[in-house]
C-alpha cells in the first residue's frame, strides 16, 4: 500500500491571519472581534515592545487608533515603523482597515497631510457621515451603504484631522464637521471613525478625557442597531475581500 500523501489545503480552507495593532489598552478592537471571529487574530502590542511584522509576513492588517498624534514620534517611537509598514501593506497589496490615528497615519504614508488639534474642534460622539458616489463601489463600504444608506450614524473621537488626502487616494465619506472621514488607498480603507467602539468603549474614553460621558453616550440610544451594523458590516466585508484575496493567490499564504 502506498503511503498517504500530505493534502494541501486549498485557499478557501485556509485560514487567514489579521494582525491588528493596538497602541493602547483602552483602544482595543472592540466591537470588530465578534465578527472576525471566523479569522485567526494576532495583536501586536508596539506600545509594549511586541516587534512589527513585514508587510510580506502577514495576510491583513488592521492599525487602531490611539490618543496620542500621528506624527508624536519623540513620545511613542514606534511610529515611524507603523507608518513604514502601512506604506509596505499598500504597495504589497495586503487588505488593511486603518482607524482614526491608524487612518491618519495611512494618509501620512501615502503622502497627505495632517493637522494636530484642528482648528475646527474635536468630533466626538455618535455623528453621521455622507457616503459619496465612490463609497458604493468600494469593497468594504459598498455593502454597508447598500443596508444603511449613504447617510450613516457613527462613533467619533478626535481632535487631529486629515487635510490632504493622498494624491492616488479615492475620497469616500464626509461628515459636517470634517470632510475626510473615509478614503481608500488602493487596498487599505482609512476611517477616520470608530466603528469598533461600542457604548462602554466611548463611555470609557469620555471618563478618561474628563469629557460628560452622558452626552457623549447619548447618540446609542437612537442609533444603537445602525451602530452595531456598521461594526458587522466593516468586518463582515473586510474579512470577504482578505479571503477573495486568499482565493485569487492560490496557495500563497
Amino acid at each position: 500500500m502506498l503511503p498517504a500523501v500530505p493534502q494541501t489545503p486549498s485557499p478557501e480552507h485556509v485560514t487567514p491571519v489579521v494582525t491588528v495593532i493596538q497602541h493602547q489598552d483602552d483602544v482595543p478592537l472592540g466591537l470588530l472581534a465578534e465578527t472576525l471571529a471566523d479569522v485567526d487574530v494576532r495583536l501586536v502590542r508596539p506600545d509594549a515592545g511586541d516587534p512589527l511584522p513585514a508587510a510580506a509576513e502577514i495576510d491583513a492588517l488592521i492599525v487602531l487608533g490611539g490618543t496620542m498624534a500621528a506624527i508624536d514620534d519623540a513620545e511613542h517611537p514606534w511610529l515611524p515603523a507603523v507608518r513604514d509598514l502601512l506604506a509596505d501593506a499598500v504597495d504589497r497589496d495586503v487588505p488593511t482597515l486603518a482607524i482614526c490615528l491608524g487612518a491618519q497615519m495611512l494618509a501620512l504614508a501615502g503622502g497627505g497631510q495632517l493637522e494636530v488639534a484642528a482648528p475646527v474642534g474635536p468630533e466626538r460622539g455618535v455623528v453621521e457621515v455622507r457616503m459619496r458616489p465612490d463609497a458604493y463601489k468600494d469593497p468594504v463600504l459598498g455593502p454597508l451603504v447598500e443596508t444603511i444608506g449613504r447617510d450613516v450614524p457613527v462613533p467619533a473621537m478626535h481632535s487631529d484631522a486629515i487635510t490632504v488626502l493622498p494624491k492616488s487616494a479615492t475620497w469616500l465619506a464626509s461628515s459636517l464637521q470634517y470632510p475626510y472621514q473615509a478614503f481608500r488607498l488602493r487596498s487599505a480603507l482609512g476611517l477616520q471613525f470608530h466603528p469598533e467602539a461600542d457604548e462602554e468603549i466611548m463611555r470609557r474614553w469620555a471618563v478618561n478625557e474628563g469629557l460628560d460621558a452622558e452626552e457623549l453616550t447619548a447618540g446609542y440610544d437612537t442609533h444603537r442597531e445602525a451602530l452595531a451594523m456598521v461594526a458587522k458590516q466593516v468586518a463582515v466585508a473586510f474579512t470577504a475581500q482578505l479571503r477573495r484575496q486568499v482565493s485569487a493567490a492560490g496557495f500563497g499564504l
